[in-house]
């Protein structure tokens, strides 16, 4: 049987040490490139290959190993820059038609950057397809690595020992262990790829212009005055020097390495750019040029061309159209954007889809005092992503707390999974723009989010995600989280010398939910001994979980009136304004040694201002650890202590467990799906008998029934966020507000129980007005067997329960409707490791 050549096969990849490589099915016409690739094996490579010494390949071996059916023999190859480094293949046995032979070889010079697991898991993936079940291997004794390739993907393995080979069975059906591997594997990858771009050693500046202000001439400038610890290479193709330094007519006449090469030339040159950068072994590229994707079908064509030149060639790239990266480290000091100015170091990384924003980004984050440890701008967000960053941020000791400005998600249910993982440690702040929309911006080649924008901050929540407002609440949340610890519950205590402040401090922090003490009011005269017995006080309560300080400038006059809250025009020369800077240090002090978080606001000061920062290693003054925060409002301060309480308690709570599906009932309901959706394409309801089959297979029975509270339960397979869960109230009123909460699925039981809880109805599940609670506990029950059907089965598009009768004895499903749709991709959590499809 011949299968018509599989083009969803082709990916491209990132390999352990960052760089990128191509894979895809063997040609017939890939002879040449094997002989080339067989030429540079060493004599042990092809030994532990074919257990003998084979000086070359016959011209009929070659026909044979370059000639399959995709079907009963399958070879996938990987490439860079058009060679091939390495080959894997099966071969079905025929005497058992569920099994066959695996082998691979990875070219000498390529081994260790981890192509023999990514190869395994895709021609695993491939197998599966086909009908496969199992690997069988042969491997040498002494082959420790090709063995330990075996064992570690994670399958379940058996091993024996026969005629001196050790044969090796693999079970190819993905495992937890196997999952968590790809993952592991997936982050390391990623996260060393944008490590290289963060760190290059040496970077090239194309396009490096002699006219002043030009895109060019500015990143070199940019460069040069941020005392890059490297060597920086103008490269223009007639002038002899660009600011002072030497330039080279092409990347190719640079004599020393490039780790980086900037971009700046126009989109039309771009691929003549990149194709010298692959030439010259350069392992990133920022694109600051525009003219691609958001310039209309012919740039989007461009952007296309350049991401398939750069990933066949080895190279990740940041942009295009984008405003560059920055990383303050001191052992690297880059500044490769348009930004004039940077801020200083410290604990923020900072991703941002806009480019058009980023100047504006960085200076508001430089004036509010403000340290990045590193900053990208992906402009279009052609390759490097927000997931990318996620990953290397999560083990970059110098970044405590992550900002997002985001415009689109490419792959929204990765994003969930890496966001949940990093915000145990570190908090993520976020801004998502097209809040009306749902829109994608020109040049982003992502698909637009189809579920409702509350439902999508309801997912970010699931994930500990901080979604704010806008740019202003995304720097007043990260300066606290960047410099304060995290709130352990939601008591407030407010000191402060203005009354009206303190009240308006009380008001802001009961309308955020969190439970404010009686104003501590210290009077317009206060003084630094003053708040330092108040704060300390506070500090030590053990009813205060976090701290408002406010010190509003005091006027006072001779009578010692204050005329801070008086209306009434003070006679001229009669009143005189008291600032005591001791207050400030009062502040800082007690803050450095406090566990509890302490926000200010201090003569209406937005930001670190300099007297409320702490003193850093070495004496100099930054906004270090236990530096205090400052909003211009007293509002301002506690809707962000609001937003860190709400992740601190997020961030306390248990994770919670899935709760374990019998074996058995899961392969009767993936087969019971198989069958009866067949070979079509096409989306089939499934009448009351089968879906009551299916849904029996997760315990979840219909009866009839009357009486109780009318809720519903969806779940549905999101094209973008794949298996959701939403629930509410089946009533008017809730369809009219839009009442519904929404999960990822599969869900946690502590998810289960939030996500009851999380509707604005709840009250009417749990005895509002004297009414008898319903059985809250049958309902979380209910929701995690369907989030857990919607989890296994991709197949299923629509499970809608309505209505479903909460009572007080348990809960009735009346209603029942199942949809049925093969999705046109698996998920990609359960693919192979790739890069997003061009």
């Amino acid at each position: 049987m011949n299968a018509p050549y599989p083009d969803h096969w082709e990916a491209d990849v990132i390999v352990a040490d960052g760089g990128t490589a191509q894979l895809r099915p063997i040609r017939s016409e890939d002879a040449d490139l094997l002989r080339a690739f067989y030429s540079r094996l060493s004599a042990e490579s092809i030994y532990y290959r074919f257990f003998s010494p084979r000086p070359r390949l016959t011209d009929r071996e070659i026909e044979h190993l370059t000639t399959v059916d995709h079907h009963r023999r399958v070879a996938l190859i990987a490439t860079v820059g058009g060679a091939m480094i390495a080959v894997v293949r099966y071969d079905r046995i025929e005497r058992l038609p569920d099994t066959a032979e695996v082998a691979f070889v990875v070219e000498d010079a390529h081994q260790g950057r981890g192509l023999g697991s990514i190869l395994l898991e895709h021609i695993a993936a491939a197998a599966r397809e086909r009908g496969l079940r199992r690997f069988v291997a042969s491997v040498l004794p002494d082959n420790r690595r090709m063995t330990k390739v075996f064992r570690d993907v994670g399958y379940r393995a058996e091993q024996r020992f026969e005629d001196g080979v050790i044969e090796l069975t693999l079970d190819l059906e993905p495992t937890e262990t196997s999952l968590e591997v790809m993952v592991a594997r997936e982050h390391r990858a990623e996260s060393r790829s944008i490590q290289r771009l963060l760190f290059p050693r040496s970077v090239a500046v194309i396009g490096a212009s002699r006219v002043e202000h030009s895109v060019g001439q500015t990143v070199l400038r940019h460069l040069l005055r941020g005392d890059f610890d490297g060597p920086v290479y103008p490269v223009h193709p007639t002038a002899t020097a660009v600011a002072g330094v030497r330039a080279h007519p092409t990347v190719l006449d640079i004599p020393d390495p490039v780790d980086l090469a900037v971009v700046a030339v126009p989109a039309e040159a771009v691929h003549e750019v990149v194709e010298q950068c692959a030439g010259k072994g350069v392992h990133g590229l920022v694109v600051v040029s525009s003219g691609f994707g958001e310039s209309g079908p012919d740039g989007k064509a461009r952007q296309d061309e350049l991401m398939r030149l750069a990933r066949a060639n080895g190279m990740r790239v940041v942009g295009p159209n984008c405003l560059g990266i920055a990383n303050s480290d001191p052992a690297v000091r880059l500044n490769a954007s348009l930004a004039p100015t940077t801020p200083g170091r410290g604990p923020i990384g900072f991703f941002s889809q806009s480019g058009a924003l980023g100047i504006a980004i960085l200076q508001r984050t430089a004036e509010r005092g403000l340290g990045l440890s590193t900053f990208v701008s992906a402009g279009n967000r052609a390759d490097v992503s927000g997931n990318d960053l996620m990953q290397y941020w999560e083990e970059d000791p110098a970044t405590r707390v992550v900002l997002l400005y985001l415009e689109s998600l490419g792959n929204p249910r990765k994003f969930a999974r890496l966001a949940r993982r990093l915000s145990r440690t570190k908090p993520i702040v976020a801004v998502k723009s097209g809040r009306s929309t749902q829109g994608v911006p020109p040049g982003h080649a992502v698909r637009a989010l189809s579920l409702p924008d509350h439902a999508v901050s309801a997912l970010f929540e699931q994930a500990g995600v901080i979604r704010v407002d806008g740019l202003s609440q995304l720097f007043d949340v990260a300066q606290l989280l960047a410099y304060q610890p995290l709130p352990t519950g939601h008591r407030v205590a407010i000191v402060d010398n203005s009354t009206s402040l303190g009240l308006l401090a009380q008001d802001a922090a009961t309308a955020l939910a969190l439970t404010p003490g009686e104003p501590v009011g210290l009077g317009p005269r206060a003084g630094a001994a003053e708040y330092e017995a108040a704060l300390a006080a506070a500090v030590e309560d053990a009813s205060v979980d976090s701290i408002v300080v406010i010190y509003a400038p005091s006027i006072v006059g001779p009578g010692g009136g204050a005329w801070l809250d008086s209306m009434t025009v003070p006679p001229q020369g009669g009143w005189k304004e008291l600032v005591d800077p001791r207050v400030a240090e009062t502040i800082v002090r007690i803050a450095a040694n406090s566990p509890k978080p302490i926000v200010a606001t201090y003569l209406g000061a937005k930001g670190m201002p300099t007297e409320l920062r702490s003193t850093a290693d070495g004496g100099t003054t930054s906004a270090a650890p236990g530096s205090v925060p400052s909003y211009s409002t007293p509002e301002d301060a506690l809707r962000a202590l609001g937003f860190a309480t709400r992740y601190a308690a997020w961030r306390r709570r248990p994770q919670g467990r899935i709760p374990p599906v019998e074996p058995a009932c899961q392969s009767r309901a993936r087969d019971l799906v198989d069958r009866l959706l067949g070979d079509r394409d096409e989306t089939v309801r499934l009448p009351a008998d089968q879906a009551a089959e299916l849904l029996g297979c997760y315990g979840i029975e219909r009866a009839d029934a009357t009486g109780g509270v009318p809720v519903r339960i969806v779940a549905m397979e999101d094209p973008s966020f794949g298996a959701v869960v939403s629930f509410g109230l089946t009533d008017v009123a809730a369809a009219l507000l839009d009442d519904r909460a929404y999960r990822l699925a599969p869900l946690t039981d502590v998810e289960a129980a939030e996500l009851v809880r999380a509707v604005r109805s709840a009250p009417l599940l749990f005895g509002h007005r004297g009414a008898e609670p319903v059985d809250v506990g049958a309902l979380e029950d209910l929701l995690l067997r369907v989030a857990r059907l919607a989890g296994d089965l991709p197949e299923v598009a629509l499970v809608e329960l309505d209505p479903v009768l909460a009572a007080p004895s348990g809960v009735t499903i009346t209603g029942v409707s199942v949809s049925l749709h093969r999705p046109r991709n698996p998920r990609l959590e359960l693919s192979p490791r790739r890069m997003p499809a061009l």
